[in-house]
């Protein structure tokens, strides 16, 4: 590789809402993510309701849907 042109590829700590943390390596560093692979649907087994940003509630106002 050559020198001065790479980013810094240093470790950093990944951070789901459910609370797991994966340590990894990134050019961003630290940060944090919604949903990871010990609590998305596909990996567990189990159906989940994901609202982002209240998806489901502008989905039932915009078409009259009530619950």
């Amino acid at each position: 590789m050559k020198k001065g042109i790479h980013p810094d590829y240093k470790p950093a700590k990944i951070t789901c809402a459910c609370g797991a943390v994966i340590e990894t390596r990134s050019t961003l560093g630290d940060y944090n993510v919604e949903i990871c692979s010990q609590c998305h649907p596909l990996f567990t087994g189990k159906q989940k309701m994901v609202d982002t940003a209240g998806r489901v509630e502008r989905f039932n106002k915009k078409y009259n849907r009530n619950k």
